[in-house]
C-alpha cells in the first residue's frame, strides 16, 4: 500500500503540493516505524559525527562497537537545523517520457522534504529557485505560514532560460548564517568539474551538502525505434541520431558524466544521489534521513 503512494505515476494525480507531501511522508515515516532497519522516534532524532572536545558520555559505545565509527547521540531540541533546497529551473528540467516531467518530480522531491523537515523535525526551510538567474529566495524559517510559502514558492517555479549554477550559489553564501543541510535539484547538465567546483564551497560554511540528479529513464537508457531528431531544450540545437548511436556512443557518454559527477561530488565530502524519474520518492526521504543520521 505504502509503495502505491509513493509511485510518481500515481501522485501526479494529486493536484495540492500540501496534500502530496503529506501523503508521501505520513506514508513513508509509518513505514519507517515498521522497518526494524531505521528507526524514526520522536525523541532521538540523530547521530553526530564525534570530533575532538565533544563529551564522552554521549558517544554510542553500541554502534561503536558494530562499526569502529565513533557517533554522539542527539535528541529531540538539541538537532533544530535548516534545510535549504537549490532547486534548478532551466528548460531542460521540462523533458519527460512519461506521465511526469522533470521538474514535476523536483516539486514533488521539494515538497515532501519541506513537509518532513517543518512537521516532522521541526527544522527551517528556504527555497532557491534558479536558472541563469535567481527567481525566487524564500529565507529559510519555522515561522507561521512557512509550508505554505514554501509550496507556493515550488508552484511558481517555471523552468526557462538555461542552467547557471555560479549566480544562486554566490546569493546563497551571501545570505547564509547558520549550518544546516544544503540539497541542490537539478539535472545536472554541465561539466562534472565545473559543477563540484561551483557547490563545494557550501560546504565551507559546515553544510552537509547533497546533489539529487533527477533524470529521465530516457535520458538514462534512451530507446529508439528508428533515426530520430533531438532538440537541447535549453540551446534549441538539434541533432539526428540513430539507434544505434544511442545504444553505443550516448549511452557511454551519459554512464561516464554520472559516474565522474558521483566520484567528484563524493571526493570533495559532499553527497549523491541519481533519481530516475519513474522511481518511487522513499528512495529520496530515506537518503535524506540517512545523511541527517549519519552526520556526514
Amino acid at each position: 500500500m505504502m509503495q502505491r503512494f509513493l509511485d510518481p505515476a500515481v501522485l501526479a494525480g494529486i493536484s495540492s503540493l500540501d496534500l502530496l507531501a503529506k501523503t508521501v511522508v505520513d506514508g513513508f515515516v509509518a513505514g519507517l516505524h515498521r522497518s526494524p532497519d531505521f528507526g524514526f522516534s520522536q525523541e532521538f532524532a540523530e547521530y553526530r559525527a564525534y570530533v575532538p572536545g565533544d563529551d564522552l558520555r554521549y558517544v554510542d559505545w553500541n554502534l561503536f562497537a558494530r562499526t569502529e565509527r565513533c557517533y554522539l547521540k542527539r535528541y529531540r531540541g538539541e538537532t533544530n537545523s535548516q534545510l535549504v533546497i537549490l532547486l534548478d529551473a532551466s528548460n531542460s528540467m521540462l523533458y519527460t517520457s512519461g506521465p511526469l516531467k522533470k521538474m514535476d518530480y523536483a516539486r514533488f522531491i521539494a515538497a515532501s522534504l519541506f513537509y518532513l523537515a517543518i512537521r516532522n523535525q521541526r527544522d527551517a526551510a528556504g527555497l532557491i529557485v534558479f536558472d541563469d538567474e535567481v527567481r525566487e529566495y524564500i529565507r529559510p524559517s519555522t515561522r507561521q505560514g512557512q509550508l505554505a510559502r514554501l509550496f507556493a514558492g515550488l508552484e511558481r517555479a517555471e523552468p526557462r532560460a538555461r542552467t547557471d549554477f555560479g549566480k544562486p550559489l554566490q546569493h546563497f553564501q551571501s545570505l547564509l548564517h547558520r549550518r544546516g543541510i544544503v540539497i541542490v535539484i537539478s539535472d545536472f547538465y554541465e561539466e562534472p568539474e565545473t559543477i563540484v567546483r561551483t557547490i563545494e564551497p557550501l560546504r565551507f560554511h559546515g553544510n552537509d551538502v547533497v546533489l539529487f540528479h533527477i533524470l529521465d529513464p530516457q535520458e538514462v537508457r534512451p530507446v529508439l525505434n528508428g533515426p530520430a531528431i533531438l532538440v537541447d531544450l535549453e540551446t534549441d540545437q538539434k541533432i539526428e541520431v540513430i539507434p544505434a548511436y544511442t545504444k553505443t556512443t550516448y549511452r557511454a557518454k551519459m554512464e561516464a558524466h554520472i559516474e565522474q559527477l558521483r566520484s567528484r561530488t563524493r571526493g570533495t565530502g559532499m553527497d549523491y544521489q541519481m533519481i530516475v524519474t519513474d522511481q518511487p520518492l522513499d528512495a529520496t526521504l530515506r537518503e535524506y534521513l540517512t545523511l541527517r543520521q549519519e552526520g556526514n
